[in-house]
């Protein structure tokens, strides 16, 4: 659930509790938290570090494509009524990818740039991104956020809204574009109500 950090504060935070099939983590839960930014929705993570699998083979502060496949914190913003949606992905080695979603599942811009540094101490990691206002799709009105890691049969997905346990089928696998679990989110409760999304040349022709 998503819940002011503090009444007077623009922040929410939420807690990544479960796996992607409702089952409750066995580890302190990833912690992220949105705030207001300078240009852009400020994302924080905080979290256990599994240093596994290894870390990417790319510089840290860019973008690593086909970065789910290693360890990751998602954060998915969607307008429903489109399926227009940017999905964020942050890395505790300090990579990161940023995709631009048309339709569940069909990326049509992805390693765009973005403002990201992460710290690893000890078992425990944190990152800070500045999300510009240009990613966002208009009309952003559900979201969902996960965390990935682990290696082979160890690897394990995690999510804020995970599918319910009565929703699930036999032989279902994770998938992070099913849309309908998606859950309300408002830019309005961290910015204001009165604060007015920029337009973005990113998403003309998208809507």
């Amino acid at each position: 659930m998503l819940v002011p950090e503090f009444q007077s504060a623009p922040i929410i935070s939420v807690l990544i509790g479960h796996t992607w099939d409702s089952i409750p983590v066995t580890h302190d839960p990833v912690e992220i938290t949105f705030s207001p930014g300078d240009g852009g929705l400020m994302m924080k993570v905080s979290g256990p570090f599994f240093n596994d699998p290894p870390a990417p083979n790319g510089p840290p502060g860019m973008p690593f494509p086909g970065l789910w496949d290693y360890e990751v914190v998602e954060a998915f913003f969607l307008d429903s009524t489109s399926e227009n949606y940017l999905e964020v992905e942050v890395c505790p080695h300090g990579q990161h990818l940023v995709l631009l979603l048309s339709g569940r599942g069909h990326a049509f811009q992805q390693q765009l740039p973005l403002s990201f540094n992460a710290t690893i101490s000890g078992d425990h990691w944190v990152g800070e991104a500045l999300l510009p206002w240009r990613y966002f799709p208009p009309n952003v009105n559900k979201m969902n956020s996960y965390a990935i890691h682990g290696s082979g049969d160890g690897r394990t997905y995690e999510a804020l809204y995970p599918v319910p346990r009565e929703d699930l089928v036999e032989g279902q696998k994770p998938n992070f574009h099913l849309l309908e679990y998606f859950q309300d989110f408002s830019l309005q409760s961290i910015m204001g109500q009165g604060w007015v999304q920029p337009e973005s040349d990113l998403w003309k022709g998208k809507c």
